[in-house]
């Protein structure tokens, strides 16, 4: 039975080198969930290969036609080209940084390879409001795209936020009135700022909360410890200390 071709819209979020001039790339698609495709010819060194590369990069947003079979581990691309282009992501070091973040968070909560549409729509979203931000909702966006990003999984954190219930239990995954048996839980400033983040409809909305840079970087620290409480092998990001150091 022949593969069958879809036309899809897909998000990069790993793409590792492949022979001479080839690449296989994880790409979170729109209409077949979590994918991987042999790509190739994108690293030849003519002028046409080395342009094509770079559309392979993580948090690139395509518009591709596939191959798609279900017996198949690795897919193949008919056509590809860019669905949106970045004016900031790709050059803009912090924006980048911000966008690897919400890249590597989106990689460790996709599992399996089943569509979902909605969860696609929040992430190009999310990744397009960043290209177009302004600076101080760049530098709030990752707490923003880490606390809407669990809605999709099943463990959403419930903001029931009050002056009574002004602890965050992070194990329940809500606001308590008294401290928890166990070590983790926030509270104060912190429990505060997470409510307003999660009140945010919209990514513009953050800009209008100031932090400094050390309370967003423990903050992204608590919310790492929170994903690891609700995800079975969520381990350690690796694009949280460069992004530490980044919006410093």
């Amino acid at each position: 039975m022949p593969d069958k071709l879809h036309k899809t819209k897909g998000i990069v979020l790993r793409t590792v080198r492949y022979g001479e001039t080839s690449v296989i790339a994880t790409i979170f698609t729109e209409l077949l969930g979590l994918q991987s495709y042999l790509v190739n010819g994108v690293r030849t060194s003519t002028k046409k290969g080395a342009g094509k590369a770079s559309l392979f990069q993580p948090s690139a947003i395509l518009d591709m036609v596939v191959y798609h079979s279900e017996l198949k581990q690795l897919q193949r691309i008919k056509e590809f080209r860019w669905g949106y282009l970045y004016q900031h992501i790709l050059s803009d070091v912090r924006k980048n940084a911000v966008a690897l973040f919400m890249v590597e968070l989106l990689t460790k909560c996709l599992k399996q390879p089943e569509e979902q549409p909605e969860l696609f729509h929040f992430a190009e979203d999310a990744f397009i409001h960043l290209d177009e931000s302004s600076e101080m909702v760049a530098a709030n966006f990752p707490l923003y795209f880490a606390l809407h990003l669990p809605v999709f999984f099943g463990f959403r954190i419930n903001d029931n936020y009050s002056e009574k219930t002004h602890i965050l239990d992070l194990q329940e995954g809500g606001f308590v009135p008294h401290p928890p048996p166990h070590p983790y839980f926030i509270e104060d400033k912190q429990a505060y700022v997470t409510s307003q983040v999660l009140k945010a409809q919209r990514p513009g909305e953050i800009g209008e909360i100031k932090l400094n840079h050390d309370f967003r970087r423990n903050l992204l620290f608590t919310y790492e410890k929170y994903y690891a409480l609700h995800l079975q092998d969520f381990g350690t990001m690796r694009t949280l200390p460069v992004l530490r150091e980044i919006l410093s």
